[in-house]
């Protein structure tokens, strides 16, 4: 039976980050529910500057973090874009694919790398629940299958990603499958918050893996708390945090997304390796 290697991909520069921890328990629950022999490694990528070698895993997933997305000079910038275009035209040479996703920070550090798009700081820090809504590519989108329209995610970021360049998502043959809400009394373009970069690699700027409980400790920080009484009023904060339960908001969204990823990738790995036999 063909063992499966997952990389996580710590993107958090030393910060505690409640995120990182919720990636780390979706990620065992996945080894402890597999027939499979399943290995998970963490690789430190800003602090410790760690990558993983792409030949020796099959599963990568790289998180949110903290920080401004455009480069600053650093070593670790050009590892994670030699990385990314690594794995990109690895699965487009290769039998074996290797599978990908890009939360949050990673996600508009893919998207600036690949050019995708305008990623730029927002107004304020947004942070909070969210509805996200489906693209048209989106409704064929086989990780948000089972999640209604619109679905919601914990939102928590300092920049966004506007304006996409739609040749360019042609070029690549990238699809824009979830946007932030219309709001048509605000005169601000929509952010992208989710991008099916190819057939193996998936970003979102929401947080899939956020649960209840994480969500209520990053409300003990008071930025957090701040910010999303600035972007939503105090009423507004009161029945977010009484929702925070609720079985079809983000308790759904983390017990679909990043699962189902999982469980593809999974998949495909064995029929890839079964049919190499």
């Amino acid at each position: 039976m063909r063992d499966i290697r997952m990389a996580l991909l710590d993107m958090n520069n030393n910060q505690v980050n409640q995120g990182f921890k919720n990636i780390r328990e979706i990620s065992e629950a996945f080894q402890k529910n597999s027939e499979e022999n399943v290995s998970i490694k963490t690789f430190d990528v800003r602090h410790k500057n760690e990558m993983p070698n792409i030949e020796d895993f099959d599963i990568f997933i790289s998180s949110g973090g903290p920080g401004n997305p455009h480069r600053e000079g650093l070593e670790w910038e050009d590892r994670f874009a030699n990385f990314l275009d690594h794995i990109f035209e690895y699965n487009q040479h290769h039998e074996d694919k290797k599978y990908l996703f890009l939360i949050c920070h990673s996600f508009q550090l893919a998207s600036i790398h690949w050019k995708l798009g305008n990623i730029n700081k927002r107004k304020s820090y947004s942070f909070g629940v969210m509805p996200v809504h489906k693209t048209e590519e989106g409704e064929q989108e086989f990780l948000f299958k089972n999640l209604p329209d619109p679905f919601y995610a914990v939102d928590s970021r300092a920049f966004q990603f506007i304006e996409p360049d739609h040749e360019r998502f042609e070029e690549l043959g990238m699809k824009i499958v979830a946007i932030e809400k219309f709001r048509p009394h605000i005169n601000l373009e929509r952010a992208v918050m989710a991008v099916r970069f190819s057939e193996e690699i998936f970003g979102t700027q929401f947080h899939p893996e956020a649960n209840p409980e994480g969500m209520i400790e990053n409300l003990k920080d008071e930025k957090n708390k701040e910010a999303m009484i600035e972007n939503f009023g105090m009423e507004k904060y009161l029945e977010t945090v009484d929702r925070m339960n609720d079985e079809d908001k983000i308790i759904l969204t983390q017990a679909q997304i990043l699962p189902r990823f999982l469980d593809l990738a999974k998949k495909n790995i064995l029929k890839q390796a079964e049919a190499m036999v």
